[in-house]
């Protein structure tokens, strides 16, 4: 290996031609080993080391823009820190003259701040002589500087300074605690203060704020609380006031009409965007109508994208629709109402519109019944209707399909027994056992299965743990499930009487989202649950219902008390209790 380097000059030159690194002539291991053959070159090929990340990201040097160029650029874009200058004045003398030129006289420099406030320290020497120039003068000997001056020269001869006190002993006394705030009421002292107060007034004339003098008139011809003059009117609000603000030229000018040039109004009305209008500023020369659309008409698919999440086929598309499932929403919404204020229940109903007899609906049948209620659908319409209630595609509406779509099911009973009888069922004629379910998992009284429709299908097999756990109205309930962790309402601790301020715990005396997105007109007066939920005397529960206008005997409010007190396991009374008791023997009343 060699330290020898060989220097070749680096390809440099200006313009548009290439600039070649420098080639890295020594070893790698230069400096770290001594090399015992200075004269054999290192083995290897050099090549070149390309540039470094400093150099690939400092852009090179912007050229300078020629000297006729940079003048007018400093008139409306000056370099950072450079005055603006016009153009013409580029190169005017008197601007580099007035540059250098300094107005006014040079000052001399004085003494800076520095070693006013910080003086260099003096020397011993220096120290001893001003020590020396010090003792001349009689203040420096009566009082030196950091220490009190010796002052036995003047004292009898014999006495001790150290213990001898002169004067005379003062008494203590109570502390100044006592005398700005003593230990007496508010009352006792204003008594105090008015011990002779009216000595005060006349010597020193101490009158209260806001006191009046009393001046020894007669008391026929004058009185204290007399007025004299004539009111100053007067604004409470400040109206007045904000009047004598405003010149009489200023409310003339708010009241006149605005004068605005119509060439400006029109010129505004182009050129700035109008809400609630598309900003279009060259529509004057265009010579088309306002409605008119630019380009080419697309026709628009049969298809929506609720059709295609839902993967409907072409002949079950819902695009389009709107108006048709719509009318026949409200047809069917119609007939509802009437099955429902019509018959006791579906069984009811279906035997209503199964004329014939033989458990399922044609659509002559649905026109007698449409007629009947006095609901006059066209043939298309029924049609329509038919085809949407038809689940089975048969051309028939049978018990299952008329509870469905005709009917609101959950309200009516189905007009079958119970599950408990083993022998329902087994004879109808209008439904199988099948197609009725019981309501719900506790109740034994049955309904017709639900029907599902291509929308309520799920396209893949994916399924929500919701719908796995049945966790709809009416499922199995979470009451008995074991819960885990720290309950939410605290109901399981009592309410400590005196909450600390770091408690934010709900003990289940607080209001929920509901309270809190919709609260009581109560809480506007600063009366909350609590206060209607707090347990309260007899006495005090017969005033709060007095005084809100509740008139009622005295034998009355004892018999109401007892009703309320039987509901709480300790005979509590609070507001809300005594109401709910008043509410239901007024409503009982109300029914009789």
């Amino acid at each position: 290996m060699t330290t020898e380097t060989e220097t070749k000059p680096a390809v440099s030159q200006s313009g548009d031609q290439l600039k070649l690194p420098n080639i890295v002539t020594q070893s790698i291991y230069a400096g770290k080993y001594r090399d015992r053959n200075p004269d054999i070159s290192a083995a290897g090929k050099l090549t070149a080391t390309g540039d470094s990340a400093y150099q690939c990201l400092t852009p090179p040097a912007r050229p300078l823009s020629p000297e006729s160029v940079r003048r007018f650029r400093a008139t409306l874009r000056p370099d950072a820190g450079k005055p603006s200058v016009f153009y013409g004045k580029a190169y005017d003398p008197h601007l580099r003259w007035a540059a250098d030129m300094t107005h006014g006289l040079v000052a001399q420099p004085s003494i800076a701040a520095g070693k006013l406030l910080n003086p260099q320290p003096l020397t011993l020497f220096k120290y001893k002589l001003n020590q020396k120039k010090e003792q001349l003068y009689a203040s420096h000997r009566r009082g030196p500087l950091g220490k009190s001056h010796d002052q036995k020269p003047g004292f009898p001869e014999g006495l001790d300074v150290d213990n001898v006190t002169f004067g005379i002993l003062t008494e203590r006394d109570i502390g100044a605690g006592i005398l700005i705030n003593p230990n007496k009421s508010p009352l006792q002292v204003e008594e105090e203060s008015e011990v002779g107060r009216d000595l005060y007034r006349k010597s020193h004339r101490d009158y209260l704020v806001g006191e009046s003098k009393d001046r020894k008139y007669a008391p026929p011809n004058y009185g204290k609380m007399k007025l004299y003059g004539v009111p100053t009117p007067h604004d409470n609000t400040g109206g007045l006031t904000k009047k004598s603000l405003k010149w009489l030229h200023e409310l003339q000018s708010e009241k006149a009409a605005k004068i605005v040039s119509k060439r400006v109004d029109d010129f505004r009305e182009r050129t700035e965007p109008q809400l609630g209008q598309v900003h279009d500023p060259i529509k004057d020369t265009l010579r088309v109508p306002s409605d008119h659309t630019f380009g080419i008409l697309v026709k628009p698919d049969t298809y929506g994208a609720g059709d295609l999440m839902h993967g409907r086929v072409p002949g079950e598309y819902l695009r389009g629709k709107d108006r048709q499932r719509g009318v026949l929403a409200a047809i069917r919404q119609h007939l509802k109402k009437a099955n429902y204020h019509s018959f006791e229940n579906l069984l009811h109903a279906f035997k209503f519109y199964d004329k014939d007899g033989t458990g399922k609906i044609d659509i002559n049948n649905l026109h007698e019944v449409c007629a009947q209620f006095n609901l006059p659908v066209e043939p298309e319409l029924l049609v329509q209707l038919m085809d949407c209630c038809d689940a089975n595609k048969d051309g028939f509406i049978d018990y299952v399909e008329f509870a469905n779509f005709l009917n609101w099911k959950d309200k009516l009973p189905s007009g079958f027994p119970d599950k408990k009888d083993e022998t329902a069922h087994t004879s109808n004629a209008v439904v199988e056992d099948k197609d009725l379910v019981p309501k719900s998992p506790q109740s034994r009284a049955s309904t017709p299965r639900r029907l599902q429709k291509q929308i309520d299908d799920a396209i893949t097999q994916q399924k929500t743990s919701s719908s796995v756990i049945s966790a709809v109205v009416g499922g199995l309930s979470t009451k008995d499930y074991r819960s885990y962790g720290v309950p939410t309402i605290r109901s399981d601790i009592p309410v400590p009487r005196i909450r600390r301020i770091d408690d934010t715990k709900n003990y289940g005396d607080e209001s929920d989202a509901y309270g809190l997105l919709n609260p009581s007109i109560y809480s506007v007066q600063g009366v909350h649950e609590k206060d209607f939920l707090l347990p309260r005397p007899k006495e005090e529960i017969k005033e709060i219902f007095t005084n809100i206008g509740v008139k009622m005997t005295l034998d009355t409010f004892d018999d109401l008390w007892k009703m309320a007190s039987q509901r709480h396991p300790k005979g509590h009374v609070s507001v809300e209790s005594f109401r709910g008791v008043l509410d239901e023997i007024q409503a009982a009343q109300l029914q009789s």
